[in-house]
Parts: structure tokens; sequence; C-alpha cells
């Protein structure tokens, strides 16, 4: 069977000596998405829109630090902390999207607590965009070559040539087209039963959604952190659970609240 080859290179240009990634390219893409995403919402919501600048200052420096340490800790525990100043060197790359979760939550959380804010209320607004940024970080993934599949004879099979000649489970398309679509269908449910919806439920459904999509594409992924439990289960996915769980008890107390 005949699979495309895939052999982009990630610069996308060079102006002298700076290299332009199409990763860093697509994931400001993703930042200024978001943000154009919550003024709409600001206005919808008759809200002031003085305070977004300083809501995503928060949320920026959440999913960076959060990003980060979520890599270096969760996935390459052993050579950060042998080299711990090699933390800094965020430009080696190294993101982890459970630490990014996890950073924006805490971010969130000293914002509200600053500005007398409704957290719950930012975060089933947030998650609709959140979504939209995690296909536009995936396809940076793409476009590196990274966070690739088992390899497969399947159809859907693709060859990165810059990794080695084997088909392999395109998984970073995977999760971009999953998270895709939870965009949209947040955004509908958002734009069409905002008033409707409990405090919490979209938030909810965004945990639900995302990390069932993370946990059941990790089962086709190559080994992402640097050890193993032995126990079938990928740190991936391990990370996943409490994610999942707090979505279900959020949905869950979102619909005892209508009963």
């Amino acid at each position: 069977m005949h699979h495309f080859v895939w052999s982009a290179d990630p610069i996308a240009f060079t102006l002298g000596p700076i290299h332009v990634f199409w990763y860093g390219i697509l994931f400001a893409t993703a930042i200024l998405s978001g943000l154009e995403f919550m003024k709409w919402v600001y206005r919808r919501e008759g809200k002031n829109l003085d305070e977004i600048d300083t809501l995503f200052i928060y949320i920026v420096i959440g999913i960076v630090v959060g990003a980060r340490l979520g890599h270096c800790l969760f996935y390459e525990p052993d050579f950060y902390l042998a080299h711990p100043m090699k933390i800094f060197a965020v430009w080696e790359g190294g993101l982890a999207s459970h630490g990014g979760g996890l950073g924006v939550i805490l971010a969130l959380y000293l914002y509200a607590k600053k500005y007398n804010a409704d957290m719950l209320w930012l975060l089933d607004r947030l998650s609709i965009p959140t979504a939209l940024f995690g296909f536009f970080v995936r396809m940076g993934n793409f476009m590196n070559s990274e966070i690739i599949g088992d390899p497969t004879d399947s159809i859907f099979g693709i060859v990165f040539s810059r990794v080695d000649m084997l088909p392999r489970h395109p998984t970073q398309l995977y999760e971009a087209f999953s998270y895709l679509l939870i965009f949209f269908v947040m955004s509908y449910l958002y734009k069409t039963k905002a008033k409707e919806l409990k405090k919490g439920f979209l938030f909810g459904l965004f945990l639900v959604l995302i990390f069932s999509a993370r946990f059941v594409i990790e089962f086709v992924k190559t080994q992402q952190a640097d050890y193993s439990f032995g126990i079938g289960l990928s740190t991936g996915q391990l990370l996943s659970i409490p994610f999942l769980l707090f979505g279900f008890y959020l949905l869950f107390r979102s619909v005892k609240k209508e009963l």
C-alpha cells in the first residue's frame, strides 16, 4: 500500500539569522484566535472589554509556564531534575497540554481572586477557544513531525520522513480535528443555549470531550515519556483521568441542579 510521505520543513521562513517556525506561527495564531473569541463573548454579554488584556496576560503566562513545567516534570523528570537550568530552554521544545491546562486553571484562580471575577463563568467560556487552541497547537506538532503515532498499515498511515520511513498513525491530526469538532459543538451550544446552561456545564463538557479524545488516541501514539509504569496506560492517559473525572463531576453537578 502506498502511503503519503510528509517531509515539510518546520521552518516557515528565515529573516537573516532568525528562523520563524510553523509551530511558533500556529501557537501565536492559537493565542490570537482565543483573544478575538473572548472579545466577541465579552461584547455579546455586555462585559467590560478593558478586562480582556489583563485576563489574557494571566492566561498566556499560565499556558507557557504550566505547559513547560508539565513537560519537564511529567515526561522527562530524570533529565530536567539533573539539568534544572534546561527547564528555561523553552526554544528547544517541550510543552505538555496537561501542564498547560493546570497552569491556566491556576492563573484563572489568581485572576479571579485579585479582580473578584467569577472563575466558573470564565472557565465555561474560555473552554471554547481552548479547544480551537488545541487544534492549532497539534497542527504545529504535525508541521514539526512530532508526537507521532505507532506504525500502521492502515489507509490513515503517513510516512514522516524526517523521523523514519515507516507509515505511522498521524496522531497529531487525529487530535487536531477532534479538537476542532469539539470547538464547533461547544460554540453551537454556547450560541444557542447559553442562557439555559447551568454554570460549569460547558467546562465540564470540554474536559470530558477533550480528554476522552486524548485518552483514546493515546492507544496509537508513540510513548512520549522517558519512563513507563508497565500497566498498559501511557503517562498521557493517566494524566487525563483526573481531568475526565472532574469533567464528569461538573456535568453531574449541572444536571443535578436542573432536577
